[in-house]
């Protein structure tokens, strides 16, 4: 049995441990951990959160052309870089086979059926659903270490009616909710105009090379300050121009893969074909079109722009053009 406790020593460790216990500095310093309260856990996912959203979202990237420009064979040899998906012809605000043409059998096109709804979908609602149909899309890409390409189907916009229409271009959609990497191709607009003519594809009035050009100066216009690639450049210098465009774009890049590319199906495919990545002679250019070429401000000033020669009886085609 142990020896009985002095109590005058005991009272006095009592009192130096109740005046210890009732000095906060001593508390805190005596218990540092609990000293603060720790974080919520919804303050913890919200800094998570708040972190996630700091790093650099993944881009969309875009392909804005022209029809008749050489636009689908350039697509292709980008769709066939590695780990890239581009989806062709692509313009949520289109109103082409929608508008004056009896509802047709689309059940996998939602946006389709909102604009035969007999009640007016606005314009901005069908455009806020395109973009977030492609949150999932961007997600699984990202996931995949995949990129999304988008090449634009301009001419719904630019080049049908009676005027290019006053709306947003697929890139200035984008930009409401993503990050957006663009590049633009042209091909000159008199081979690019020939070429429509004879495809019956001058959906615009009237059909001239002046409008034609109009439309055009119209479409540079809305997407001012972005980079453009020649598609005659292309053509005379395959590898380096598309080495360009995907570092413009942030896509890698594997060289130019022509036995690859003759296996990609993309739709607006509307070339001569046959003679892989060569030039051809400019299509015969009618008189009334050689003197609108002459004469022109619209075309000439065009032309000035994109640093191609008008004079109609220069130039060549290039394979794309039908």
């Amino acid at each position: 049995m142990s020896a009985p406790t002095d109590p005058q020593a005991l009272l006095a460790r009592i009192e130096d441990a109740r005046a210890l216990l009732n000095t906060h500095d001593h508390q805190k310093a005596l218990t540092p951990r609990l000293a603060d309260p720790l974080p919520s856990l919804i303050q913890q996912c919200r800094s998570l959160s708040e972190e996630a959203a700091q790093v650099e979202a993944e881009p969309v990237r875009c392909l804005h052309h022209f029809a008749c420009t050489g636009g689908t064979l350039m697509a292709r040899y980008l769709a066939v870089q590695p780990n890239t998906i581009l989806l062709s012809e692509i313009d949520p605000l289109s109103r082409l086979h929608i508008d004056g043409e009896p509802p047709r059998f689309a059940p996998t096109d939602l946006i389709q059926h909102l604009r035969y709804s007999p009640r007016e979908i606005p314009q901005e609602v069908i455009g806020d659903v395109f973009l977030a149909g492609l949150a999932p899309l961007l997600a699984d890409c990202r996931g995949r270490g995949r990129r999304l390409v988008l090449r634009d189907h301009a001419h719904s916009q630019f080049c049908h009616g009676d005027a290019p229409q006053d709306r947003p271009t697929l890139r200035a959609l984008l930009m409401r909710r993503y990050p957006v990497r663009s590049v633009v191709t042209v091909r000159h607009p008199l081979d690019a105009y020939l070429s429509l003519s004879n495809n019956n594809w001058l959906h615009f009035t009237p059909g001239t090379l002046d409008e034609y050009a109009r439309r055009t100066l119209a479409f540079l216009d809305a997407h001012e300050g972005v980079e453009i690639f020649r598609y005659e450049d292309f053509l005379a210098a395959p590898d380096p121009h598309l080495r360009n465009i995907c570092k413009v774009l942030d896509l890698p890049f594997a060289g130019v893969q022509a036995e690859l590319v003759a296996l990609m199906p993309l739709t607006g495919d509307s070339g001569r074909g046959g003679q892989g990545l060569q030039s051809r002679p400019r299509r015969p250019v009618p008189d009334d079109i050689a003197a609108a070429a002459r004469t022109s401000k619209r075309y000439i000033s065009l032309c000035d722009r994109l640093k191609y020669d008008p004079a109609p009886e220069s130039g060549t085609g290039g394979s794309a053009g039908p």
